[in-house]
């Protein structure tokens, strides 16, 4: 049998989420703005298939380089070359560099 390869092809773990992560997202999420050249990480989130970026950009960081309607337009790095990928804010969080790992420490 031949194996699929649609857009959501071998992401049973990578897009799936925690027990308590279920549910719907906060609003903070959806309307959240970001100004031309920040950086954001993409994650992307399960439960919201409209504007979802495809599989391979999950977990980068990259810059947002404009706006598209209620989307952005976001270039990552991807096997040395930039790549743009257009992406709603839900699958969107801004990146603090290494704060998160300096607060532990």
């Amino acid at each position: 049998m031949k194996k699929s390869k649609g857009y959501r092809s071998r992401t049973r773990a990578l897009l799936s989420k925690k027990p308590r992560q279920r549910g719907k997202i906060g609003l903070s999420r959806l309307l959240q703005n970001y100004q031309l050249g920040s950086r954001v990480r993409v994650r992307i989130d399960p439960s919201v298939h409209k504007g979802m970026p495809h599989k391979r950009f999950h977990g980068k960081i990259g810059t947002v380089v404009e706006k598209r309607g209620r989307s952005y337009v976001v270039e990552v790095n991807f096997m040395n070359e930039k790549k743009k990928a257009i992406t709603r804010p839900e699958h969107l969080e801004p990146y603090r560099g290494d704060q998160s790992a300096k607060k532990n420490d």
